[in-house]
């Protein structure tokens, strides 16, 4: 389906934003927040809303898969955002809201994320970096439901990897030089592995800042399914590199959204 546009076109100021000659020097870095959203009413308002808090310019995507409940309306709601259609599928949105973008910077958030206070003012500076090419955070997963200390300490098992991989994942709101993107032809149409796939074709340009930062994940499909979640999130990267096929793991994967 063609992408749909959106109430808003302008690029938006947060209105946490002062007057001071530093913020008005980040302002000049429009960065383009690129959201992909599929039938997530209950998060969307609260990922779009954080920028409220967030000063600096930023250009709010949001590119819906084909939603069946309230996310377009909630998310128009807000009134924040340009809201675009997309066929179902992350690297496949996240590639629609990219060719809408106007930022010299674009930055992939999922929605149940949050990021870290200052996040403008981090990734302009890291990419102020002639050498950087991307970026992304470390993550640190919360939980969305109370839950006893153990599992409360197992779910920041996941955030183990945003310390030591140089490869991020999409959980880690990867950001990147337009430029950069364009170069290597965005996300690729695969139905899982697509961040890691990009991080993987990045690299290659130049180098990859992972950020002492975190963003705040959702620990939701964590605590649905501890275990299982755990195992895939572990051992399919691992299948991935080994060239396992992709369509196969997807399938044992189930609905990535």
């Amino acid at each position: 389906m063609d992408p749909v546009t959106a109430r808003r076109s302008k690029p938006w100021i947060s209105p946490a934003a002062d007057s001071s000659a530093q913020t008005q020097k980040n302002f000049d870095m429009l960065i383009s927040t690129i959201i992909p959203v599929l039938n997530e009413e209950q998060l969307v308002v609260r990922c779009l809303r954080q920028f409220e808090a967030q000063p600096g310019g930023w250009e709010l995507i949001v590119v819906d898969g084909g939603s069946t409940d309230a996310t377009l309306n909630l998310a128009e709601k807000v009134g924040s955002a340009r809201i675009l259609t997309a066929p179902r599928g992350r690297g496949t949105q996240m590639n629609v809201g990219a060719a809408s973008a106007t930022g010299r910077i674009f930055l992939f958030l999922h929605s149940d994320v949050i990021l870290p206070k200052g996040a403008h003012h981090l990734i302009s500076k890291a990419m102020a970096d002639p050498t950087a090419v991307a970026g992304a955070f470390r993550t640190w997963t919360v939980p969305e439901k109370p839950c006893g200390p153990v599992l409360a300490a197992l779910l920041h098992l996941a955030d183990l990897r945003s310390r030591y991989t140089s490869l991020p994942y999409g959980d880690q709101t990867m950001f990147v030089r337009a430029e950069t993107f364009r170069q290597v032809g965005g996300f690729r149409q695969i139905p899982l592995m697509e961040d890691l796939d990009f991080s993987r074709r990045v690299r290659r340009l130049g180098r990859v800042q992972i950020l002492r930062a975190s963003v705040r994940v959702s620990g939701r499909r964590l605590q649905a399914s501890l275990v299982r979640y755990t195992i895939l999130m572990n051992l399919f990267p691992l299948l991935y590199r080994l060239r396992f096929p992709v369509r196969r793991l997807a399938d044992f994967y189930g609905d990535p959204r």
